[in-house]
């Protein structure tokens, strides 16, 4: 089998064509995965055996002439996400029952034909921005071994950054796709807050928390997106059904106004955007002048958007941490943030999902007058691994805000963002940059990604040893 087909789409292609198998590209994934799991150590659960019953199974299917988007492709999906037959432990250690059923999205990528390789490493129940934690260890960036692939989804991220899968599912509730997107040179969607269902959970994390794609293209993960999406009866978020597959083929259709934002939201923490994340960030704004748009500088009118943002994640830890057989061994800040979701419960947090309405209605004012914000991903270049060990509640929230100011107010908000690379330190680390948008605005924002991917082509760069050390 050729190692060319690399890509979900050309993966896609090459089953349909007779030009792979199934199994040989489930097999090629699970060797890879094997190979790294010493160095990156991006996975969880390994579905090995599974995995190659379902790639026969859809081998013979397709030799039968069926045809699904997906059928016979391996993907990953990270480790908050019930897959049947594996426990779900969202980054935290301790013995979790197997699942007696898949959530609605791996259903979803199921009935497409996708085939699920395998769980991805997470922090414990998604809280920080760098994946590593005492149930399964460090995992690594495949760029620098010596840097984290970012979190919470960063084993989705390693995995599909060093080729292991072509496409992954992660989670998103303060920036966990996008930050691990930029600081392993990949595409990552958060989408409108539904768009994909958290089923079992009527809303995940209260509302702030949404699934979404990696991938090294556009177009990859939209077709990841769109092949998840879609509603189940007991959500609470069912947006409009939107056509992102045709957004993905071509750039927007007009000129559109761009607002350039440098400022974060939260000022509580003194800020620094780092000369190499600002510069890569304005030759984005550059480019997007080259191709015909109007780029000015202003800020999104944040306001309190913090005070609804923190007791709705406290509440979220709390919530989740229910499930978990012991708390004894959970991180010293997991169980303190435990305790501050049950001081932030009731009427504090009844006051911050109140405040999401009056929140949209000022931020929202700017799309009045432009089409999209263009901020950085984070203020800075990846974090070494090992950065945040250690450290207490307040030095991690301190580190955290200062990292990655820029992605968590979108989840307050329920409103569509993607990261898309915008270049490399001089040393080589990769980079990110957020285009953001009003409710229900993937298309625009997805074809304005296409248009800056066909421009800045950055699908043709890997990491160098995809991460096997």
């Amino acid at each position: 089998m050729s190692e060319e087909h690399e890509g979900l789409r050309e993966q896609v292609t090459a089953l349909a064509g007779r030009l792979a198998s199934s199994r040989e590209l489930v097999e090629r994934s699970l060797r890879r995965i094997d190979r790294t799991q010493p160095t990156l150590n991006a996975f969880r659960r390994v579905r090995a055996e599974a995995a190659l019953r379902e790639a026969d199974e859809a081998d013979r299917r397709l030799a039968a002439g069926e045809r699904l988007p997906l059928l016979g492709v391996p993907v990953a999906v990270k480790d908050d996400m019930d897959v049947e037959g594996e426990p779900t432990a969202f980054g935290c250690p301790g013995a979790f029952p197997d699942k007696k059923a898949d959530s609605e999205a791996v259903r979803r990528l199921r009935a497409a034909g996708a085939v699920i390789v395998g769980k991805t490493n997470t922090p414990e129940l998604g809280q920080w921005p760098v994946t590593d934690g005492p149930a399964f260890g460090v995992t690594r960036n495949p760029w620098s071994l010596q840097h984290t692939p970012g979190g919470s989804s960063g084993g989705s991220a390693a995995a599909v950054a060093a080729g292991l899968v072509p496409a992954a599912l992660g989670s998103d509730g303060a920036g966990s796709i996008r930050i691990p997107a930029a600081w392993t040179h990949l595409v990552g969607i958060k989408p409108q807050r539904g768009r994909i269902s958290t089923w079992p959970e009527r809303e995940s994390f209260k509302g702030i928390t949404c699934d979404g794609p990696f991938a090294r293209t556009v177009g990859d993960a939209v077709l990841l997106l769109h092949v998840a999406s879609g509603s189940h009866e007991g959500d609470l978020h069912r947006p409009p059904v939107v056509d992102i597959l045709a957004a993905a083929g071509h750039g927007p259709r007009r000129r559109l106004r761009i607002a350039l934002s440098l400022r974060p939201a939260f000022a509580a923490v003194r800020h620094r955007l780092d000369p190499a994340v600002r510069d890569a960030t304005l030759r984005l704004a550059e480019r997007l002048e080259v191709l015909g748009h109007e780029v000015v500088e202003e800020d999104p009118r944040y306001g309190p958007i913090g005070f609804a943002f923190v007791p709705r994640s406290m509440a979220g830890v709390r919530d989740w941490a229910a499930r978990v057989p012991d708390h004894a061994v959970l991180d010293p800040r997991t169980r303190a943030n435990i305790r501050g979701g049950l001081l932030l419960g009731g009427a504090v947090l009844r006051a911050a999902r109140a405040a999401e309405a009056p929140l949209r209605r000022r931020i929202g004012e700017m799309f009045w007058r432009f089409d999209a914000v263009l901020t950085p991903t984070t203020a800075v270049p990846p974090l070494r691994t090992g950065d945040l060990a250690g450290l207490g509640s307040r030095d991690t929230d301190t580190r955290m805000i200062m990292a990655c100011p820029y992605a968590w107010p979108w989840n307050v908000l329920g409103w569509p963002a993607l990261s898309v690379p915008s270049g490399f330190t001089e040393s080589g680390l990769p980079l990110g940059a957020q285009l953001l948008g009003p409710a229900n605005s993937e298309p625009l924002l997805i074809s304005l990604a296409a248009q800056l991917e066909a421009d800045r082509r950055w699908y043709e760069r890997w990491p160098p040893g995809r991460g096997e050390g």
